[in-house]
């Protein structure tokens, strides 16, 4: 047999050879890889709940106390706004509220000063009435002396009502202070949570709109990872049960989980799973949180993995536990 056809058969001998090898290994691998029976899994990335630090009023970012990755602490001041045209309309506000105190003095005295012409002319009226009745008075003179009563309760009624309107003043000149005091306070901004600076968004100088954003704060102790099942799989998952996540910067580090939320209604797979068909299914979304997030300070969110739930009464997989 020639040298050629010897050397052709050995290599379609050892290349057959090979697909068996890599075959076999596959199939071994599969059933390694292949789920118990109760033991369902998908695909997701780590989460975090998010905070977004954003300016409630239009102005000027003043001050940006915190920078990427630092660890704050609930009330902590992050940035400032620039407060200076608030703080002059508050002076304002204030100057309002003195000089209107002032006023009311001023309205009050003259409320006690038409309250005794009124009782001055109430006197003088009954002194000419009974004169009247004894014949010394004409009733010209009870007419003027009616007059002058009327126009004292006009006046009292007039006085009373200035007095009103300057306490009304009064109370607007607070509530715009008290409003500015609040504008003011709502300029210093402060972490609502304990978490770590995910992103800083603006910087000092920039002039930013009302809800302009300024840092994007993140709260560790909260990481989740959501996944989407099948109707078969989500019916028969109970909110409380045991859960895992496994991520694939860390293949050896199961993280203990709980579901936290089942969807009650189904929806298209979102746009973020890689195949076409995939996203075309109606699948119900379910949320794992870590128990113990703080444990495993490697997992940090936006890392892709798999999450597992049981559906079933079996023991998790040595590489789960």
């Amino acid at each position: 047999m020639p040298t050629s056809h010897r050397s052709s058969r050995l290599f379609a001998f050892a290349l057959l050879a090979l697909l068996l090898i890599a075959g076999g290994f596959g199939y071994w691998k599969s059933t390694l890889d292949r789920l118990p029976e109760g033991l369902n899994m998908g695909n997701g990335r780590l989460e975090a709940t998010e905070v977004q630090i954003a300016s409630k009023t239009p102005g000027r970012l003043a001050e940006v106390l915190v920078d990427e990755g630092d660890k704050v602490s609930k009330d902590q001041l992050l940035a400032r706004m620039d407060t200076r045209t608030l703080e002059a309309q508050r002076a304002q506000a204030e100057a309002d509220v003195v000089r209107t105190r002032e006023n009311l003095a001023a309205a009050e005295a003259n409320v006690q000063l038409r309250q005794s012409e009124l009782l001055l002319a109430t006197q003088e009226l009954k002194r000419s009435r009974e004169l009247f009745n004894r014949g010394y008075a004409s009733q010209q003179i009870i007419d003027q002396q009616q007059a002058r009563l009327n126009t004292g309760n006009a006046a009292v009624q007039a006085a009373q009502a200035q007095v009103a309107a300057v306490r009304a003043a009064i109370g607007s000149a607070k509530a715009l202070v008290a409003q500015l005091t609040s504008e003011i306070d709502d300029s210093s901004l402060r972490a609502p949570i304990d978490g770590i600076i995910q992103l800083r968004l603006a910087e000092p100088g920039e002039v930013l709109g009302a809800g302009g954003r300024v840092l994007l704060l993140i709260d560790p102790s909260d990481q989740y990872m959501n996944l989407y099942l099948s109707a078969s799989v989500t019916g028969r998952l109970a909110v409380g049960s045991e859960a895992r996540i496994l991520l694939d910067a860390l293949p050896d580090q199961p993280l203990p989980a709980k579901i936290s939320f089942v969807a009650a209604k189904s929806q298209f797979t979102p746009k973020e799973v890689e195949t076409r068909d995939e996203r075309q299914k109606l699948v119900f979304r379910v949320k794992l949180r870590l128990t113990q997030p703080s444990a495993v300070p490697q997992a940090k969110p936006g890392m892709p993995g798999a999450g597992y739930v049981r559906t079933a009464t079996v023991d998790w997989p040595a590489n789960l536990q």
